[in-house]
């Protein structure tokens, strides 16, 4: 699997999760939905990182990635 088909598996994943969040049994493992995204959160801040520094050129990414770790930490909490 490369870069592009592993986002498209993200965006199916949070397409998903958006639908199964509108059900009234939405709260149920909450916790550990909240565990779970903070932990995609932190991989996705990751591989953002990944390409910033390989290509070599400042981009937005570095705001986002450190965004991203944030709003996993405040998950996590």
């Amino acid at each position: 699997m490369n870069e592009y088909e592993a986002s498209l598996v993200i965006k199916s994943g949070a397409e998903l999760l958006s639908t199964a969040s509108s059900d009234p049994r939405s709260e149920e493992g909450y916790a550990a939905v909240k565990a779970n995204i903070s932990e995609a959160l932190e991989r996705i801040a990751e591989a953002l990182g990944n390409f910033e520094a390989s290509s070599g050129v400042p981009s937005r990414s570095t705001g986002w990635v450190q965004d991203l770790r944030r709003i996993a930490d405040d998950l996590g909490e």
